[in-house]
């Protein structure tokens, strides 16, 4: 198959909002990257020493409701959380190199899916890198990986697929499965941002003032996370009807971008997290 040319943005696009567990305001600008070697890396401007954070699976900190990195070892510690969102917009977008400056510890939710992203990402416009006019294979699963601390597997596909399924006792959400097939990822944004990008953040009303409690969700409104009770969404309609689902496969592209490039294979998670989504990227990055 005939790869895409890696991309970088045209020029830099500000996007500004509310953490999501933190609460507090926050601005990310997007700045051009040349340097592919580089790659796709975070820097947190409000330190006295501004920390590099690269966006790599070996990074991670934290994976309580959402995903951390911390900066690279020999150098002032520095973390940004949340940043699964914006990575799942670059990687479907075919942005491979991109400096990342933002002025606190968490990215902003904006209304709690990639859609925002993936308007600045259009506003600031792709420029190619690194032409490859030669036919070169993608990289690919070639043997099954499984974590078995839960449901969460990589299999060997002839095209790059992602499933996933969830389960809760709240009636709206129930059991859910959806399966996404992306028309060209990395090429085109449109079909990512159409199928999963649109698709927010969501939460349970019994568990909110819990996780409040433990310092998580200060940021979180009926304005970029649904939320439902036992009976009803709180904050209707939803852009999807399985909406809940197709956000727990936008957690997981982002994840996986962590690796890299994401590997040809179809992705098979089923009631899993960031920490299994992290725990699969790693496998893969590091096979035995």
């Amino acid at each position: 198959m005939l790869t895409s040319s890696a991309k970088s943005i045209a020029q830099p696009v500000v996007c500004t909002g509310v953490g999501l567990h933190s609460g507090t305001a926050v601005q990310v600008t997007l700045v051009p990257e040349t340097d592919l070697g580089r790659g796709r890396y975070f820097v947190r401007t409000d330190l006295p020493d501004p920390a590099i954070i690269p966006a790599q699976v070996s990074q991670v900190g934290e994976t309580v409701l959402s995903t951390e990195l911390v900066a690279a070892a020999g150098t002032e510690r520095g973390t940004v959380r949340t940043v699964e969102h914006l990575l799942a917009a670059l990687v479907s977008h075919g942005v491979k190199a991109v400096r990342i400056e933002v002025d606190g510890p968490e990215l902003p939710l904006l209304d709690g899916s990639a859609e925002g992203w993936c308007g600045a990402i259009a506003t600031a416009g792709l420029i190619s890198l690194s032409p490859q006019p030669v036919e070169t294979s993608p990289p690919h699963i070639s043997e099954p990986q499984w974590i078995y601390d839960g449901d969460v597997a990589a299999l060997p596909s002839p095209t790059l697929r992602f499933s996933y399924g969830i389960e809760f006792q709240e009636a709206p959400i129930g059991k859910q499965w959806h399966s996404w097939t992306p028309v060209e990822f990395g090429a085109n944004g449109d079909d990512f941002l159409h199928a999963i990008g649109k698709a927010r953040t969501f939460g349970l009303a019994r568990q909110i003032e819990q996780l409040r409690q433990a310092g998580l969700i200060r940021g979180g409104t009926l304005d970029n996370a649904l939320v439902c009770d036992e009976e009803r969404w709180l904050n209707p309609p939803l852009r999807f009807e399985n909406e809940p689902v197709r956000h727990k496969i936008l957690d997981l592209v982002g994840d996986l971008s962590l690796i890299g490039t994401i590997p040809q294979a179809h992705y098979v998670a089923f009631k899993a997290s960031h920490r299994l989504h992290v725990a699969l990227a790693k496998a893969i990055a590091t096979p035995l």
